[in-house]
C-alpha cells in the first residue's frame, strides 16, 4: 500500500510509521556519541548503560527485576528479537499459539523453524482474546504462545485476567512458553495501564518480553530493540543473536541510554499519542465510517459496512484512486480469508496530514 500510496502521490495512513521529526535532542545525543568515538563494534549483548537504564525502567514500571548484564539482550529491532526467540523455542513438529489478526512476522517465523501455527480469531468489536478457545488448542505439541499487547492491528490490551488465564495454562512443569510482543508498551489511552508479561511471577520464568525504541521513541528506522528474558532463556537467545546479528548500531544505543534518564521521554508518548487519536476521530466523526475503540498504540480501525459492500482489499484500492488516502486492509493479517468490513489506518501523522485525510474520507 506504502508503494501504492508513492506510485499515486496518496496520502499514507498505511504503514506504521511517523512522518514528523523526532527529538532534536536525541539527534544532537548520536551526533556527540559519533564525535566521541563511539563508531566501533558494540558488545555482543548491547551496551552495559543501556541495558542498564532497561533493567531500571522495567522495574519502576512494572515491579520485575532483570540482571542488566544477564537477562537483557540489544537487537536490531522487536522483529530480529521475534525472530531470534521463536527460533530459539520452535522445533520441527511444534506448535505456536498465534491471536488473529496477528503481526504478519509471527507465522514465518514459526513455519521457518518446523513448526506449526495455531491461529485463533480474536473476538470483535474489542478483540478480546476466546480463552476457552484457547484452552481447547493447547495439545502435548503446543510450545509458545504469542501475546501482543497493545495490540497491532486492532488496539486493543490485555487484563489481568488474560494474565490469570494464562498462568493457568503455563504453570507448574508445563513445557510452554510465552513470547510477548510489548512494542507499544507506551502508547496506552484513556488511563488505562499497559500491563506487561513480566509482572507475573508465574509467567516472568517462561517469558520472553520484547520491546522496541524505534515505536516509543519515532526511530523505526534505526532499527533498535531489546529483549528481555531469564537468564536460561537469554543464555540461548545470544547463541543465535551472536551469530546472525552480533552487534547493534554503537552510538545509537549510547544515545538511548542518554535519552532515557529522562523519564518524561517514554512516560508521556501516551498523551502525545492521544491527542492524534482524538483529533483525528473527531475529525471523522461526521463520515458513515464507524471507529472502534483504539485502547492503544497508532493504529485506528474503522468500519466501513455502511459505505460499501467491496472486500477490504478492493475498498482499501478504491479509496487510494477515488480520494487519494492509503490504508491497510485488516483480511492480511488473517491465515484465512475473510470479509469483516474493516481497515487499518495510522494516526502517527502530521496533524495537517489528518486533517486532509479527513476531509477526503468524508466525502465518501
Amino acid at each position: 500500500m506504502t508503494k501504492l500510496a508513492n506510485e499515486k502521490n496518496a496520502l499514507n495512513l498505511s504503514q506504521g510509521f511517523p512522518d514528523f521529526d523526532i527529538s532534536p535532542e536525541l539527534i544532537e545525543l548520536v551526533n556527540h556519541f559519533m564525535k566521541a568515538g563511539k563508531n566501533q563494534y558494540a558488545p555482543m549483548a548491547g551496551v552495559p548503560e543501556l541495558r542498564r537504564m532497561i533493567s531500571d525502567k522495567i522495574k519502576k514500571l512494572y515491579n520485575s527485576q532483570y540482571d542488566y548484564e544477564s537477562e537483557i539482550t540489544i537487537t536490531s529491532g522487536a522483529t530480529q528479537a521475534l525472530y531470534t526467540a521463536i527460533s530459539v523455542l520452535i522445533n520441527q513438529g511444534d506448535e505456536a499459539i498465534i491471536f488473529e489478526p496477528a503481526y504478519d512476522s509471527y507465522a514465518p517465523a514459526v513455519i521457518s523453524n518446523g513448526g506449526k501455527p495455531v491461529f485463533i480469531s480474536l473476538q470483535p468489536p474489542d478483540f478480546s482474546i476466546p480463552w476457552d478457545k484457547v484452552h481447547s488448542a493447547v495439545t502435548e505439541k503446543t510450545k509458545i504462545i504469542i501475546i501482543n499487547s497493545p495490540h497491532n492491528p486492532t488496539g486493543s490490551i490485555i487484563s489481568q485476567s488474560d494474565i490469570k488465564e494464562l498462568e493457568k495454562i503455563i504453570g507448574g512443569d508445563k513445557k510452554i512458553f510465552i513470547i510477548s510482543d510489548e512494542v507499544y508498551e507506551h502508547i496506552v489511552f484513556d488511563g488505562e495501564n499497559h500491563i506487561s508479561i513480566c509482572e507475573s511471577e508465574i509467567l516472568i520464568e517462561k517469558s520472553f518480553v520484547i520491546s522496541s525504541f524505534g515505536k516509543t521513541f519515532h526511530t523505526t528506522g534505526w532499527k533498535v530493540g531489546y529483549c528481555a528474558a531469564p537468564k536460561f532463556l537469554t543464555d540461548e537467545f545470544r547463541k543465535l543473536h551472536q551469530f546472525t546479528v552480533f552487534a547493534v548500531n554503537t552510538p545509537v544505543q549510547y544515545a538511548y541510554a542518554e535519552y532515557l534518564k529522562d523519564e518524561k521521554n517514554y512516560l508521556d508518548v501516551s498523551s502525545f499519542y492521544q491527542k492524534k487519536r482524538d483529533y483525528f476521530l473527531d475529525l471523522i466523526q461526521d463520515s458513515k465510517f464507524k471507529p472502534l475503540h483504539s485502547k492503544g498504540t497508532y493504529f485506528q480501525l474503522l468500519d466501513y459496512s455502511e459505505i460499501s459492500d467491496k472486500d477490504d482489499f478492493n475498498f482499501s484500492i478504491e479509496l487510494l484512486d477515488k480520494i487519494g488516502v492509503a490504508v491497510i486492509p485488516l483480511s492480511p493479517f488473517y491465515s484465512q480469508p475473510n470479509n469483516n468490513k474493516l481497515i487499518r489506518v495510522c494516526f502517527a501523522k502530521k496533524d495537517e496530514v489528518l486533517y486532509e485525510a479527513s476531509q477526503r474520507i468524508k466525502k465518501l
